[in-house]
């Protein structure tokens, strides 16, 4: 993470890039700007062993970071004013976040309590490990994607009107909902849209990854562990029963 302080930044990134070179390329909105962005977003997480991913579009992000010498802080990369808060604010948040989403929200969509995708992590201590380390890895490669990375590319696209800013936190959201579909159904789709909304307007508002990265670690992981533990249906029915 690099300091918010302006006179803190890299002078490299004080001047646009020179055109025609590929940083301007890729920062553009040209034919290889636009690639970029479709093979950041289709690539994702890569699987390596079972439950075990690796978030190699956030490392294409950081990549293209570099290469287009966009600015850190332009995708979020901002250091916070005090770790200890971030971490301790964004974990607690992520925790209530998810005990929200299971007992009050998702139950008004007439969710399955149980996470059929996931249930095989239940009481499963082989497997617990890389889920947790996949759970990490997706607040950091998720965040860097879908708000620092599409958060500055739609910007430059849109501008940064109030009407933008809206129109990206929903865009952003119907994309990470999309994405978890796939593997995840109907119901994970949903999920992805009320996490997407809520981690996108943190982010719309700070302009800040390392809070909402903390916060959806800590929202996997305590979804983790309510199926390691067997406590979906228990916490589904706080409210609801």
């Amino acid at each position: 993470m690099v300091d918010d302080h302006p006179t803190l930044t890299n002078p490299a990134h004080a001047g646009p890039p020179a055109p025609g070179s590929l940083a301007a390329r890729l920062g553009g909105f040209g034919p290889v700007s636009i690639l970029a962005v479709v093979v950041i977003v289709l690539t994702g997480s890569v699987a390596v062993a079972p439950v075990l991913y690796l978030p190699v579009g956030a490392a294409l992000v950081l990549a293209w970071t570099r290469l287009s010498e966009t600015p850190w802080s332009a995708i979020g990369y901002v250091r916070p004013r005090s770790w200890l808060l971030t971490l301790v604010g964004g974990a607690a948040f992520g925790v209530a976040f998810k005990v929200a989403m299971k007992a009050l929200v998702m139950p008004l969509f007439g969710a399955d309590p149980v996470n059929s995708t996931y249930h095989f992590l239940a009481g499963n201590t082989a497997l617990l490990p890389a889920a947790a380390l996949t759970m990490v890895g997706a607040g950091f490669g998720e965040e860097t994607v879908f708000r620092g990375f599409l958060f500055e590319r739609l910007g430059r696209l849109l501008g940064s009107a109030a009407w933008a800013r809206a129109a990206i936190v929903l865009l952003t959201s119907a994309g990470f909902a999309l994405a978890h579909l796939p593997d995840q159904g109907l119901a994970g789709a949903e999920q992805a849209v009320f996490t997407g909304l809520v981690f996108g307007s943190i982010y719309a508002v700070t302009r800040r990854l390392p809070f909402v990265m903390v916060a959806h670690a800590a929202f996997d992981l305590a979804a983790v562990a309510m199926i390691y533990a067997g406590l979906e249906t228990r916490v589904a029915h706080l409210i609801f029963r």
